[in-house]
Parts: structure tokens; C-alpha cells; sequence
């Protein structure tokens, strides 16, 4: 191959790579608020919880004397911007007590499937990986993310904002 037909073939690489990229940047990431775990799993995860983190976290997570909440704006505030794999990895290297990292993958991630819904985040239709590196494509976000244009109300998109009625 002569040095033109390199440099061509080259070019055309990059252009792939950068076009496939972009493609991907382009989907918005997943949240707590896409369903990312099922009711099924969230039942298993509730049994799990009454055996390993109720006695210290209170039956809902609500806490109690020996361990913070697990629910509410205090806990949601705590991991908000971070992802489910963090929730995942702290749960795996620090729970529960006495019995360290001693929960597999499955279990870990029906105990957090069970901790998303009694947060108030909806269920799907696929269960949450057991996995920490597809966990942390998943963001946890306390707030309901908005819409792209949702906020634009009865104006047609590229209006000013004080127009109001679309004139």
C-alpha cells in the first residue's frame, strides 16, 4: 500500500471512529428514574434486606439507632450525581456488618432493586445488572430529569422566553 492509500485509509478511520462516537455522546445517559430493576427483583431484594440490613437500617430503611436511613431526601441527597455502581461498591465493601462483601452480585443488586423502590423510583422490565461497571452506566439522580423542550410550554421551538403566546 503506497503512503496515499495510508493516509486515505487513515483519514476514513478516524472519520468512523468519530462519527460512531458521537452517535453514542448523543444518547442521554440512564437514570434511577428508567426503570432499571424489576418488581421480581425488588421482592427478592426486599426478603434479602429483612435478613441482612433491617436490624440495623429499620424494616423501610427509614434507619434506626445503630445505622442511617436508607430512604428519603437525606440518602437521595447523599448519592445524587453519583451512580448505582457506587451505591453498589460501598454496599459489596462495607455491608453488612461483621459479614463484609460476603453478599454476591445477584443479591447486592436485588438489596438495592428493593432500596430504589421504597425511594420511590419506578420498576421495568429488566432487572438491575449485578455487575459494578454496567451499574455505573446507571446515574442516580434524586430529581425527576426534565425533558429536552418540555419546558418550551405552547411556544414553538426557538421562541423567546417572554413570548408567551407563540407570537
Amino acid at each position: 500500500m503506497t503512503m496515499g492509500r495510508w493516509t486515505s485509509a487513515g483519514v476514513v478511520a478516524i472519520w468512523a471512529a468519530g462519527t460512531f462516537s458521537a452517535a453514542l455522546g448523543a444518547q442521554p445517559p440512564r437514570t434511577v428514574w428508567d426503570g432499571v430493576y424489576t418488581e421480581e427483583q425488588a421482592r427478592r431484594g426486599a426478603a434479602l434486606f429483612d435478613a441482612h440490613c433491617a436490624e440495623c437500617h429499620g424494616p423501610s430503611g427509614a434507619g434506626g439507632g445503630m445505622a442511617g436511613a436508607l430512604a428519603g431526601a437525606a440518602f437521595s441527597a447523599n448519592y445524587d450525581g453519583q451512580t448505582v455502581g457506587d451505591l453498589f461498591d460501598r454496599n459489596r465493601a462495607t455491608m453488612p456488618p461483621g459479614k463484609e462483601g460476603q453478599l454476591g452480585g445477584p443479591d447486592n443488586a436485588a438489596i438495592i432493586a428493593f432500596m430504589l423502590q421504597f425511594n420511590g423510583f419506578p420498576a421495568g422490565q429488566t432487572e438491575l445488572p449485578s455487575q459494578s461497571m454496567a451499574l455505573k452506566a446507571i446515574k442516580y439522580a434524586a430529581q425527576k430529569p426534565v425533558a429536552a423542550g418540555s419546558q418550551q410550554g405552547n411556544r414553538p421551538p426557538g421562541t423567546h422566553q417572554d413570548n408567551t403566546d407563540g407570537k
